[in-house]
């Protein structure tokens, strides 16, 4: 087994002295209760989420570009204006409906490539804006009509390392499930060794809600020690703590061992049906990466090379889970 996470050796890297083969590890289905599971989604659903949804990733939306999505029945568009600030609203012109996702933008002006209707931003022709916040790695809207919640002044967003601080890399893809299966995925933390070996091993639950006293920080989590796969043997042993701080988010925050303090944010988005009626979700998942050590520097400096792979990571575990949902 690789040692305990809370221990740190000069280098992250551990070598798993006893590797358990896949075949021979301990079933997890008994722990893995679907009434915990759907309890845990229950809470989630009932916390507020001030009718705030992810629309993607900030570095995805440079001035000068449009982002177009429909969420539920509603399309959306955003763009930067002249100051960099992120806009959006309805997604169809206010004059004879063209799509806007489709307009160009001009001096932080969105211009419709239809008739050339210009919008700032403001409210203009029965065209409303949407309110919209970029937190510096995601970018969300706030869409009243379709949530239907009290709304909020911002977002929820979860603590995280600042940005400066740290590698950020987010994945996009899409599945034809519900927000809510997206969710529940995450809030069964006991598949991950089984469903992806190729990066997850030596996982154990050790802590599920309830099992803390009462208002305490992991009173609502869900508690794992795990191993990330590198290479072979060479394994990062961490113990992470799952929440969802909303309806549609599922955060795991790294608590101990290697990169504490890091946060991997999954945002589920319902989009359009597709043209059999079945749901569609966007999967939003957002790496946030720090350390204190002192060549995290250089990861930094590298990240541009790193965030590929990042991406590439989280898309091969999303394309098991949402095949699965």
């Amino acid at each position: 087994m690789s040692p305990a996470p809370g221990r740190r050796g000069r280098i992250p890297l551990r070598l798993r002295r006893a590797p358990v083969p896949w075949d021979r590890q301990a079933p997890t289905w008994r722990e893995a209760k679907p009434g915990l599971i759907a309890d845990a989604l229950k809470r989630a659903q009932s916390r507020p989420s001030g009718n705030w949804y992810v629309v993607g990733a900030s570095r995805d939306l440079p001035p000068g570009r449009t982002l177009g999505i429909t969420v539920a029945a509603t399309e959306v568009v955003a763009w930067r204006d002249g100051e960099g600030r992120l806009r959006a609203g309805p997604g169809a012109c206010p004059h004879l409906g063209a799509p806007l996702r489709d307009s160009p933008v001009r001096c932080g002006t969105l211009v419709c490539h239809w008739h050339g209707l210009a919008l700032d931003g403001g409210p203009f022709a029965g065209w409303e804006p949407f309110p919209a916040f970029d937190d510096g790695v995601l970018l969300w809207v706030r869409l009243d009509a379709v949530g239907g919640e009290t709304p909020s002044e911002r977002p929820y967003v979860p603590v995280r390392p600042r940005v400066r601080d740290a590698v950020e890399a987010v994945y996009a893809g899409v599945g034809r499930c519900e927000p809510e299966d997206v969710v529940a995925n995450r809030l069964d933390p006991w598949h991950g060794a089984w469903f992806h070996p190729y990066s997850f091993v030596d996982l154990t639950v050790t802590g599920t809600p309830g099992d803390s006293p009462a208002g305490s920080p992991d009173d609502d989590g869900f508690l794992v020690d795990v191993s990330f796969k590198v290479a072979g043997r060479l394994v990062v042993p961490v113990r992470a703590r799952f929440t969802a701080p909303e309806p549609r988010t599922v955060v795991m925050h790294i608590v101990a061992g290697e990169g504490a303090g890091s946060v991997v944010e999954t945002h589920a988005t319902p989009l359009a049906p597709d043209e059999h009626g079945r749901p569609r979700t966007a999967v939003t998942e957002a790496v946030v990466a720090a350390s204190d050590r002192r060549g995290f520097a250089v990861a930094r400096a590298a990240a541009p090379l790193l965030r590929p792979l990042m991406r590439a990571s989280a898309g091969r575990l999303w394309r098991d889970d949402l095949a699965y949902a």
